[in-house]
């Protein structure tokens, strides 16, 4: 994927992002989709478009929370603490690299391998980034374990179903076509 392909997706996912977050729970962060689509270029595309699609997502995500006063989400659990620009763009470039190599290195084709990156993935995550918080900001608190692993299934059910229906439309395409563009029923009299 070229890197126009990875900024597209990558304003493509913070725009969904930022529009529907209000939609979706109360906190606004049970999907973190700016993350899915990092994982789902490091998967689909390598270590290297992945550590420049965490890169490039990060750093969207952290000048847009640049105010000031940064409320960290994760899952149900919000912690309210001063914004820091680097410190999701870092946590996103690692987890993107790292998965990246594992899409690359082991056979991660089916629902349930991809399933376990996302979720593997996103506790990586909220370790790398809520620990660098706690490093330099020691007046935060630390969101619960429950919510980082709700918010590693909905990730991970999320990024599955977008690889589903990534590798759905061209085959159906592809299919329509074959036929002409139209619909044949075959009636046999």
């Amino acid at each position: 994927m070229r890197a126009a392909g990875i900024a597209l997706v990558i304003i493509i996912a913070l725009a969904l992002q930022t529009s529907l977050a209000r939609f979706l729970t109360p906190g606004g962060g049970l999907v973190d989709l700016v993350f899915v689509a990092v994982v789902y270029i490091a998967l689909s595309s390598g270590a290297t478009a992945g550590m420049v699609a965490g890169a490039i997502a990060g750093l969207s995500q952290d000048a847009l929370a640049a105010s000031g006063t940064l409320s960290v989400v994760i899952g149900a659990g919000a912690v309210s603490t001063r914004s820091i620009i680097g410190i999701g763009s870092l946590a996103k470039t690692v987890v993107g690299f790292f998965s990246g190599i594992v899409g690359s290195q082991f056979i991660v084709a089916r629902p349930l391998p991809r399933a376990l990156v996302f979720f593997t993935a996103t506790v990586a995550h909220a370790i790398i980034f809520v620990g660098l918080y706690r490093m330099l900001d020691q007046g935060n608190a630390e969101p619960s374990t429950s919510a980082i692993f709700g918010q590693a299934g909905a990730n991970a059910l999320v990024g599955v179903v977008l690889f589903q229906i990534s590798e759905f439309l061209p085959g159906f395409v592809d299919r329509r076509r074959s036929m002409g563009g139209s619909m044949h029923i075959n009636r046999r009299f």
